[in-house]
């Protein structure tokens, strides 16, 4: 028996839903692929663009700027932490150096009623202090008087004082009738064998601004014990130096 002759033609059925999903996932390959064109040709556009260029100089700019202003603010707080180390080490000096003068006026005024110095001494105008009176135009007014131990007797007399000062741009002095208590014209009257102090209450003109305190004290039998202290050291109380301003005719 002969064989048949291959058929020339063959007929499979036709798979449409086949066809199109290839299609469809042809499709979404190529706009992926135009996508990521896009995209890579913009990145590629945007870093090499003018305007890209300035951005990134931009950005680093300001990150510098940021890096500066942290180490400004650092470098002042390192200076008001200086500043206050050094307000405080200032006035622990002044603290000092006020103890100091303490200790010297107080190893001068007990020197001198011991009689450190071997001599006999006479009456001397230790301390001038002057406080204000809140509200008026009066003044207390403290005078201190020493006298050398080995003296060995008593010395009294009177003390005065004047003022020396700008009233109308014209200096003035203003002596002890114009300050004092009428009941104590004459002076302040003191007793002493070692150390006294004197007090008063001065009255000041409102125009007047004074500049001296004059103080003279007179012991009976002897010569006047004259002092003059700056307004400024004899206010509130501040010790004046031993031995400044001090004189003895």
């Amino acid at each position: 028996m002969a064989s048949r002759p291959p058929p020339r033609f063959v007929v499979r059925p036709h798979d449409m839903a086949g066809q199109r999903r290839r299609r469809i996932w042809l499709g979404a390959a190529w706009f992926a692929s135009v996508l990521l064109a896009a995209v890579l040709t913009g990145l590629l556009v945007g870093h090499s663009t003018p305007a890209a260029s300035e951005r990134r100089q931009l950005q680093a700019l300001s990150t510098e700027n940021e890096d500066l202003k942290q180490q400004v603010s650092n470098l002042q707080r390192a200076a008001q932490v200086n500043d206050i180390a050094n307000h405080s080490l200032r006035n622990t000096l002044a603290e000092r150096e006020e103890e100091v003068s303490g200790l010297r006026a107080d190893l001068d005024f007990y020197g001198r009623l011991v009689g450190g110095d071997a001599q006999r001494g006479g009456l001397r105008i230790q301390n001038v202090r002057v406080q204000p009176i809140s509200g008026t135009q009066g003044w207390n007014l403290t005078v201190s008087l020493t006298q050398n131990a080995k003296r060995g007797e008593d010395t009294s007399g009177t003390a005065t004082v004047s003022i020396e000062g700008l009233r109308a741009d014209k200096v003035v002095r203003l002596d002890w009738p114009a300050l004092g208590d009428t009941a104590q014209k004459d002076g302040l009257p003191f007793r002493l064998k070692y150390f006294q102090e004197l007090h008063a209450t001065i009255v000041l003109p409102a125009d007047f601004r004074p500049n001296r305190v004059y103080v003279s004290a007179q012991p009976a039998g002897d010569d006047a014990v004259n002092r003059t202290v700056a307004w400024t050291d004899a206010l509130g109380g501040t010790l004046t130096k031993p031995g400044d301003s001090h004189a003895q005719p």
